[in-house]
């Protein structure tokens, strides 16, 4: 009889353990690469939801082992995992919407107006559904600053050398690039660094961070200090269904970290990436290219408006409201100049 009892106790005690450790969510975010300047916002949002929750609430970050990064917006959709990083340029087709803010030129000017640009498209109703057609919502951006380019071989010394060169660039940039007679190559930036190694590409478009965190800046000769033809946006988001299955303080513990996390990845690339960047070029030994203002006038003239007209009447035509969101974007960007 007493074992019976304590077979019970036992029993009713382990139910109780499992039911409250079945209150515990665990969310799967998929990355890729390493930890860098690029995703600490993911990390630092992580940090925090688990720290508003008690650990009941977790973000396990995954650096390439959930999914391709080409891949990452398919694996929300079926809800392989709950979050993820993307880029919009690598698959245009499927985000049209968001391509607005990877046009060249708009004349971004700070890592803090990219966040605002950004969550104000995000939050446009054609963004929302747009996403929505792969049960993502958008939960926030991954800011960065205007791209530039590093190469290897001999170094420009004018807009005119780049006939020919085949250069790594996507969405705005790469069209951008084509203008000046550029030849762009998409591909991801996993893929960069074998590529320009093996002379598939001889110069690359990044970020600072990302020159440094893939590689590129090794064995590259020259990097172009004020092209600025544009960057990328890519956005963070969760799976739907994972965000509306979430209890109240859960969600709130998400989205209510999101300001303190982008406010953490600003700081440290402002104040780490860039410090470090300067050095890092001299380092390597590698030769700054300036180009004249006439140079750069004419390039923003010949490539900024062609690229926005012939986006703005693709987009149209897949019955998007894309003069309004490239209104949004140009008009907030006005206002504080």
């Amino acid at each position: 009889m007493m074992n019976k009892l304590i077979g019970r106790v036992s029993v009713a005690a382990l139910t109780v353990a499992f039911a409250g450790e079945a209150l515990a969510v665990e969310w799967n975010v998929s990355l890729w690469g390493a930890r860098r300047a690029f995703t600490e916002h993911v990390e630092r949002l992580a940090e925090l939801v688990a720290e508003k929750t008690d650990g009941e609430f977790t973000l396990n970050l995954s650096y390439g082992g959930l999914s391709k990064n080409r891949e990452n917006l398919d694996g929300i959709s079926i809800g392989a995992f709950e979050m993820a990083q993307f880029c919009a340029g690598y698959h245009a087709d499927k985000n049209p919407t968001i391509t607005v803010l990877e046009l060249p030129f708009l004349g971004v000017s700070s890592l803090e107006q990219e966040i605002e640009l950004s969550l104000a498209v995000y939050r446009h109703p054609a963004a929302v559904a747009d996403l929505g057609r792969w049960n993502a919502t958008l939960l926030m951006p991954s800011p960065l600053p205007q791209y530039n380019i590093i190469g290897t071989g001999e170094a420009p010394a004018s807009l005119a050398d780049f006939e020919g060169l085949a250069v790594r660039a996507t969405g705005g940039i790469g069209k951008a690039l084509e203008m000046i007679g550029a030849v762009p190559t998409s591909m991801s930036a996993t893929e960069v660094r074998q590529a320009l190694d093996s002379g598939v590409v001889k110069a690359v478009s990044f970020a600072p961070h990302a020159h440094m965190s893939f590689g590129t800046i090794e064995n590259a000769t020259w990097w172009t200090t004020n092209l600025n033809p544009g960057t990328v946006n890519c956005p963070v988001v969760v799976n739907t269904d994972a965000l509306n299955a979430l209890s109240e303080e859960q969600r709130e513990a998400l989205l209510g970290s999101v300001d303190e996390a982008l406010e953490h990845y600003v700081a440290n690339y402002n104040n780490n990436t860039m410090t470090a960047w300067g050095p890092a070029l001299d380092e390597h030994g590698i030769t700054r290219v300036t180009f004249t203002d006439e140079e750069i006038a004419a390039f923003r003239a010949a490539a900024a408006a062609p690229a926005a007209a012939a986006w703005i009447e693709s987009n149209a035509a897949r019955g998007l409201p894309a003069q309004e969101l490239y209104d949004l974007v140009t008009g907030m960007i006005a206002q504080s100049n």
